[in-house]
């Protein structure tokens, strides 16, 4: 099933996002959080693309293979376009076909200043015209509730973001937040816009100091004054940080279902006791 169409049957929706192992040994090893994840029945797994944004880089189409057909569960394939020709891009999407994999989440792609990017794609836009035209594929789209870190404002965020759902996005997922309030904010701008498609709410649960100090400088996501006295108190203490991370982004969740969100994405980091942990602390609300 599409994912657009999962929104249509209920609410609120329940994903995941996992990411291809660097190694090729710890593909093996994917199978027990693939395992765990598929007994908390989520409605659909996305893949991030593969190491570095190459199209050479298998593992995000062979991940999305064995969470559809070994698992049943519908993958969502992350795919970026910075880097890539549309020849690699064709490339991709007819090995999406031919594994009967329909569902998209097109980006553009962290610009890496090592590696030239390629002239075919500028935006995630031009890659959702793209593969509109290419085939019946189901698109996704990323949002920012706190603003791209590339945007100059909000007006011009929100506008980017219009020509995207314009081009054919039809589901979006916000990278992640720990203001609720900058999420509801977020939802009355892109009400107000005109745009009609389901928004996932993304949840990052932070289980250590480094991840959520890489996370904001990547994202620009701000730190309410609640968060921030927690991570500090807890900082040193590894077990207690855990629990007191998992426990914010419960609450989170919590107040986002009461506020009748579309959906709740969860990045699992690859690790299934927190997704485990977050849907037993929910397991009666969604």
């Amino acid at each position: 099933m599409k994912i657009e169409s999962k929104f249509q049957k209920k609410k609120p929706v329940l994903s995941f996002e996992i990411y291809p192992p660097k190694r090729d040994k710890a593909i093996q090893n994917i199978d027990e959080t693939l395992a765990i994840l598929s007994e908390l029945n989520p409605d659909f797994i996305s893949v991030t693309f593969g190491a570095g944004g190459s199209h050479t880089n298998n593992q995000t189409v062979a991940l999305a293979k064995r969470i559809k057909h070994q698992f049943g569960i519908d993958p969502l394939v992350h795919l970026t376009c910075l880097n890539s020709s549309k020849f690699e891009i064709c490339e991709l999407l007819e090995e999406l076909k031919d594994a009967d994999i329909d569902s998209i989440l097109a980006l553009r792609g962290d610009v890496n200043p090592e590696v030239e990017a390629k002239k075919d794609f500028r935006y995630a836009s031009d890659l959702v015209k793209f593969i509109r035209q290419y085939g019946d594929f189901s698109i996704s789209g990323a949002c920012y509730p706190e603003c791209h870190t590339e945007s100059k404002n909000k007006v011009e965020d929100i506008a980017h973001l219009k020509e995207k759902v314009d081009s054919g996005v039809q589901h979006l997922i916000s990278q992640l937040f720990f203001d609720n309030n900058a999420f509801y904010s977020f939802q009355e701008h892109i009400q107000i816009a005109g745009m009609q498609v389901p928004v996932e709410a993304g949840i990052m649960p932070v289980i250590n100091k480094a991840q959520i100090e890489k996370m904001v400088t990547l994202c620009g996501a701000s730190l309410p004054e609640k968060f921030s006295r927690i991570m500090h108190k807890y900082e040193d203490n590894k077990e207690a940080l855990f629990d007191a991370g998992m426990a914010y982004a419960i609450n989170q969740i919590v107040d986002l279902l009461a506020h009748d969100v579309d959906g709740i994405h969860i990045y699992t980091m690859n690790n299934p006791i927190v997704a485990k942990r977050i849907c037993d602390g929910i397991k009666n609300l969604i």
